[in-house]
């Protein structure tokens, strides 16, 4: 468990601080942001599987990069404290290219962790959504997605349907 943990944020705070260093020097801080978040999520198909949730809730920890002009880039380590009927949490780490000003639309990869072991497969998600400034530092995205999964095998049955899901994620700008 410890090492599942630990393995998610090292990969989260990787990607938050892979594009830093350029940045900070080109515009400095204020185009970078940091915040919270939380996902409902929904399979596309039925699970015939005992003790496997079809929908749920997700939390997320969000940093963003928007630097000026129509480009964001986003990563995002989503948290699901109860996902596929076992009983270790679920990590996911993810990033996005994301293309627009307050409406906007991105694509993304990410892949699956839990109890040390990945995913065999990375997943790939589509996301629309809203992104305004609440106050001057403060941003709020409202956003709906649509995850392509492979689930692989679960309790026997080769699981293979897609998510959707309705998110929002409050931001500081730092």
């Amino acid at each position: 468990m410890r090492k599942t943990i630990l393995s998610a944020a090292v990969v989260f705070a990787l990607a938050c601080l892979v594009p830093a260093p350029a940045a900070l020097a080109a515009d400095g801080m204020g185009n970078h942001r940091l915040g919270v978040g939380a996902n409902y999520w929904k399979t596309i198909d039925e699970i015939d599987v005992a003790n496997v949730d079809e929908d749920g809730l997700s939390w997320l920890l969000t940093y963003q990069y928007a630097p000026m002009g129509l480009f964001k880039f986003e990563a995002d380590l989503e948290y699901f404290p109860d996902l596929g009927g076992g009983s270790d949490p679920v990590w996911a780490p993810q990033a996005f290219v994301i293309l627009g000003g307050t409406l906007y639309a991105g694509a993304g990869i990410g892949i699956y962790t839990s109890d040390g072991d990945w995913g065999d497969a990375p997943f790939y998600m589509l996301r629309a959504g809203l992104d305004f400034p609440v106050l001057p530092f403060l941003f709020l995205d409202i956003n709906a997605n649509y995850r392509f999964n492979d689930w692989g095998s679960l309790s026997g049955n080769d699981l293979d349907t897609d998510t959707i899901r309705l998110g929002a994620a409050v931001r500081f700008a730092l």
